[in-house]
């Protein structure tokens, strides 16, 4: 699955473990498709950014692991783990038992002596506290947790630091690698950090492929290409053919040799990385986890995903800077190496290669102009007489400029400065700790561990044929987390309430369309349903809104009726979504996907990977297509298979959506030519033909961030709307400016170059008023500087400064500051000729007088400028002004 988790998986920005999609089951929310369960996962993780290049951390990474759901526990997992671990291949991997150590909670006996039996001596099994051998989903939140055992790979006591008492994980110095994972979940902790049992004693495990692939090279003593080698140092994830041929595309492109401190032929040494070796490590890794997650459909930004793709990137670049910086060039071996596994990232090739590119050219740009604001902030720690850069303003070029921060501290040190970097790390933490907030789904875990205390079973959905339904209420819930029997108006009054009921017409927000809206009513009462949500993966519904009348209880039978009129708008909008999706694939490529949803009644808005703007000319061919499928009165055709088939059939699925065995496929499609102009999987509702959509108008076309696009349209009774909107808009035009429709462009461009030819004739006015203005103010002497500080009038900026021209045309010698309110606010300018401007710099002056008035001001010793905010202070801020100008001068 991909590594953007789905929709409805609030508290991971990325797929960072295989047992992301376990989770529903391990909880109790949903049923799992099998007790037991294996995967290899795509994973990224954002915590190892900065360890890659080391010889054991990756941020994309492939996790291997296998689950039981209420099945075997640790008496079977423990040996079977030895088994695959030690056992001769084909078995196993044949891995040395004298090699390997593991690590085990502090008082969990049980796995100790399951270890002891299998047959690791005492002195290789190590205990640890909660730091490091218990999990949890979520650190300090709540969620699923229980202890775990870690398996470690020991490369020999000579491949370490030599501590007698060196054992994993409390030394890191490359002796041991960890490589499996062991979890034993048995608990859910909730917030206030209490700790229940879960339904079912579960096991998840993980372990890196990259690394497992490291302990297979040194135990078998070959290279990555199967040939016998002598290792002197213990193979890196790097070594293997994981990353070898994305290594060897970089030496080709660079002309530089990987690994050139090789002493011989087939004997391989890290005795001495050198700092190119790194780069080039982290080029390969940084390129191939960029080119995944452009694949999967992150776009690089200045936010969320796409922030962590943008930094990836940059320090890619950072780092290659001298080797290679042509990442489009890497990421081909890239595509080439993962193709045969992860389709993907072939069939968006020149997406990924084309973003990468683009996104190099942004970072040169940036550093051209984060370049001047950094060398600006070192060169004021100087004169401050500083040595050292605060670490907010490191993370400040970091977060905000695009600036890593190792090329920061590089620049910093050249000049003599130091990097703060405990409050750099601080600044980083508190980043994470808003991120991580962002991210967290604690309050929503509490309410779902009360929804899977009910144990309800999946509401049935019959609102593809309907819009009204009999059902029974199955529960009610007040703020997500109370469960109660009975609810009356004084209950309901102040409380968040959701009803669920056993059968419902009503559609839970799902795909991109939002949740029907409508009512729930019985005898004597009505229920206003004001969303409606799918609550985890069981299946159950959530009606949400407020009692309106009458008493509800548990168990009482009910009729839902969904507000047909909403429902018939965002039927027009999906499925003119659909219809749009086509257009854009049809008219400006195959690379176009589908990034995000949004169907509302009113409106629809539709998110897609495309590099460029789309023109006008482009956006009206789009709508002129999907108009005329409209037009055609296609049929809505829909139809249920198998995964596997509609993807053979050729119906689109995206990346980030969960889909079950047998999926639902909505074609707009001509069933007498057995051919459809749209082919998706989607689980919303739609019309039942394409007319029914009436027409269809693009409203918007804007940009959301780096490859990524935005199309806004409505639909039906919205766009007639529209159209009546825009009839009446023109009309009012048309009387106002006295012309036909027809002409009210003539008539504007007119008018726009007479305005501009009276702006002209008014600068000419002005700068002469200016002039004249400047000669009747008088100026005094302090030495042989003449000082002007005055109170002008001028209706703009650029009168303000053509008086200060006037003045210091004049003068041999001076410094002239002037103010003025200019639309309610005061504006000042500052000028000293260049004899002056080093003893009384002008940014000065106009700052003392800008900060006086309530405002800020800079600029160059010779010219500066700035504002205030309120004008009642100017005559002061003058004066304060002056006084700054007389202390320089006679200082």
């Amino acid at each position: 699955s991909s590594l953007i988790p789905p929709p409805d998986e609030r508290t991971l920005l990325f797929s960072n473990a295989g047992m992301n999609q376990m989770k529903p089951y391990f909880m109790g929310l949903a049923e799992a498709p099998s007790r037991r369960m294996t995967s290899i996962q795509k994973c990224f993780r954002t915590s190892d950014i900065e360890e890659v290049g080391d010889a054991t951390h990756c941020t994309f990474f492939e996790m291997l692991g296998n689950f039981s759901v209420g099945d075997y526990f640790k008496a079977e997992i423990i040996p079977w783990a030895w088994e695959l671990l030690t056992e001769p291949q084909p078995k196993g991997m044949g891995l040395d038992k004298s090699r390997i150590w593991t690590t085990v909670f502090l008082d969990d006996d049980e796995a100790y002596d399951l270890w002891r039996g299998v047959g690791i001596p005492a002195e290789r099994i190590v205990r640890f506290d909660e730091s490091e051998n218990y999990w949890f989903m979520i650190k300090g939140g709540a969620g699923p947790c229980g202890p775990n055992t870690e398996i470690y790979y020991d490369f020999g006591a000579d491949q370490g630091c030599g501590d007698p008492g060196c054992s994993p994980p409390t030394h890191d110095c490359g002796r041991f690698v960890e490589l499996w994972n062991l979890v034993f979940m048995t608990l859910y902790q909730d917030e206030d950090g209490s700790r229940r049992p879960l339904p079912m004693r579960n096991v998840d495990t993980g372990g890196g492929l990259e690394r497992w692939t490291s302990a297979h090279l040194w135990q078998e003593g070959i290279d990555w290409q199967g040939k016998k080698t002598t290792w002197a140092q213990p193979p890196t994830i790097y070594d293997g053919d994981l990353f070898r041929p994305i290594l060897a595309q970089i030496e080709w492109i660079s002309d530089l040799k990987y690994d050139a401190h090789q002493p011989a032929e087939h004997t391989i040494t890290r005795a001495s990385i050198d700092m190119r070796d790194k780069a080039m490590r982290i080029l390969a890794e940084h390129t191939r986890a960029a080119t995944l997650l452009i694949a999967d459909g992150v776009m690089p930004g200045n936010d969320g995903r796409g922030s962590v793709l943008r930094r990836l990137i940059r320090r890619a670049m950072y780092f290659g800077s001298g080797v290679t910086t042509d990442l489009g060039l890497i990421a081909e071996a890239v595509i080439e190496r993962m193709a045969p596994v992860i389709p993907e990232v072939k069939e968006r090739s020149d997406l990924v290669i084309q973003v990468l590119r683009d996104e190099e050219r942004r970072f040169n740009e940036t550093m051209q102009r984060g370049m001047v604001e950094l060398n600006a902030e070192l060169s004021h720690v100087l004169s401050e007489g500083g040595a050292t850069l605060q670490g907010d303003r490191a993370f400040y070029f970091e977060a905000t400029l695009g600036f890593p921060i190792e090329l920061t501290r590089e620049i910093a040190t050249d000049r003599g400065i130091l990097v703060d970097d405990a409050g750099y790390e601080r600044a980083m933490e508190r980043h994470r700790a808003v991120s991580s907030s962002a991210q967290r789904f604690d309050a929503d875990s509490e309410r779902l561990q009360t929804y899977a205390e009910l144990g309800l079973h999946a509401t049935e959905f019959v609102g593809y044929e309907t819009t009204r339904a009999f059902g029974q209420v199955a529960a009610i819930l007040l703020d997500g987390t109370t469960i109660v029997r009975e609810l009356t108006p004084q209950l309901a009054a102040s409380h968040h309430v959701e009803v669920v009921v056993t059968q419902t017409p009503f559609y839970a927000e799902g795909g991109g369309q939002v949740g029907d809206r409508g009512e729930i009513v019985w005898p004597g009462g009505r229920f206003v349903v004001e969303d409606t949500q799918h609550v985890g993966d069981g299946g159950v519904v959530a009606h949400i809104g407020r009692l309106e009348s009458g008493t509800l209880s548990a168990g009482d039978p009910i009729e839902g009726r969904v507000d047909e009129s909403l429902r018939g708008d965002t039927m027009r909008n999906h499925t003119a979504t659909h219809i749009l999706h086509a257009a854009l694939r049809n008219l400006l490529g195959t690379h176009v996907r589908q990034a995000g949803s949004l169907v509302t009644p009113d409106r629809l808005r539709f998110d897609f990977t495309h590099l460029e703007a789309m023109t006008p000319e482009q956006i009206r061919e789009v709508e002129a297509l999907a108009n005329r499928v409209v037009r055609d009165n296609l049929t809505v055709h829909i139809e249920h298979k198998s995964y596997e088939e509609a993807l053979a059939d050729g119906a689109l699925a995206f990346f980030g959506d969960k889909y079950a065995d047998v999926v639902r496929v909505v074609g707009v499609c001509d069933l007498e030519l057995h051919d459809c102009f749209s082919h998706e999987l989607c689980g919303g509702t739609h019309v039942h033909a394409s007319g029914e959509v009436g027409a269809i108008i693009i409203t918007g076309e804007t940009s959301i961030g780096a490859g990524m696009r935005r199309i806004e349209a409505v639909t039906g009774r919205a766009a007639a709307e529209r159209l009546r909107a825009d009839e009446d808009t023109i009309g009012r035009l048309s009387t106002t400016l006295m012309a036909p429709p027809a002409e009210i462009e003539a008539k504007v461009a007119a008018l726009r170059e007479e305005n501009a030819r009276l702006h002209r004739q008014l600068q000419t006015l002005e700068r002469r008023a200016a002039r004249e203005a400047s000669q009747t103010i008088a100026a005094t002497q302090i030495g042989e500087t003449s000082v002007v500080v005055e109170r002008v009038e001028a209706a703009t900026a650029d009168a303000l400064r053509e008086v200060g021209d006037g003045l210091k045309a004049t003068h041999k010698s001076a410094i002239i500051l002037l103010g003025a309110v200019i639309d309610d606010k005061p504006a000042f300018v500052a000028m000293s000729t260049p004899d002056v401007a080093k003893r009384c710099p002008a940014g000065e002056v106009v700052r003392a007088a800008a900060q006086a008035a309530g405002g800020n001001g800079g600029g160059r010793p010779e010219s500066a400028q700035g504002g205030g905010t309120d004008p009642s202070k100017l005559d002061a801020a003058l004066a304060a002004a002056r006084k700054l100008i007389e202390e320089k001068l006679t200082a």
